[in-house]
């Protein structure tokens, strides 16, 4: 049976999603679970922040009470290193943090390393993302690029919720371009807007907002705004 997937808009490994990823930790159903924290999305950034988002993972979920491991994947290459599949595959809860979603999605798809994940999700492996970890669970990706142009150009992503989209740090993005990046989205997608601090943690289609504020649901021009505690079906 899959497991959860958490949709995170930003914030991770920090004090503000701790009581959200407590959570993700007990519906493991394991006394001391273990994480995997994959900070690929990161590399492009150097690897100083690399590394920081790595050690920063590890910090959270330890204090947590989990078992943790930095699985230290930069790019393709890495991805099809048979450690790195095995090191992620293994784990309770697996945890994408943000960055360069078109990285991060060039390294995974494909990849040992994403074939080892999925097939943990399928086994009941918690899945998370963050920022541009939420993206590429979703089953398209808005490209991004230094500036944004309209329209905008959406690319298939690795479709773990193949109905939806993710925009992350919801909060921050003017409602105009909010609406514009959600009626350009392919045909039949729900774009989710998820703002910081905030998680929407879905199973079976079903979902409930966690965090500090909400999520906004764009289906075409209707939008619909729910808040922690909510629940809505994509």
């Amino acid at each position: 049976m899959n497991g959860p997937v958490a949709l995170v808009g930003a914030g991770e490994f920090t004090p503000a999603m701790a009581a959200v990823d407590r959570g993700l930790l007990a519906s493991t159903g394991v006394a001391r679970p273990r994480v995997a924290v994959i900070p690929t999305a990161s590399w492009p950034d150097g690897e100083d922040v690399f590394r920081r988002w790595g050690a920063m993972g590890e910090a959270h979920f330890a204090a947590l009470g989990a078992e943790v491991e930095q699985v230290l994947v930069k790019d393709r290459s890495d991805a099809d290193d048979p450690a790195c599949a095995q090191a992620a595959g293994e784990a309770d809860l697996i945890y994408f943090s943000g960055g360069k979603p078109d990285h991060l999605l060039a390294a995974l798809d494909g990849s040992a390393l994403w074939s080892a994940v999925h097939a943990a999700y399928e086994r009941g492996a918690v899945l998370a993302g963050c920022s541009a970890g939420a993206m590429v669970l979703g089953g398209h990706q808005v490209e991004i690029s230094r500036r944004i142009r309209f329209p905008v150009h959406w690319a298939p992503s690795l479709g773990v919720v193949p109905s939806v989209a993710v925009l992350p740090h919801y909060d921050r993005f003017p409602e105009t371009i909010a609406a514009l990046f959600a009626m350009g989205a392919p045909r039949g997608t729900l774009v989710l807007g998820i703002d910081e601090d905030t998680a929407a943690i879905g199973r079976d289609g079903s979902f409930t907002v966690e965090g500090r504020s909400g999520v906004t649901v764009w289906h075409g021009r209707e939008r619909k705004r729910y808040r922690a505690g909510d629940t809505f079906r994509v």
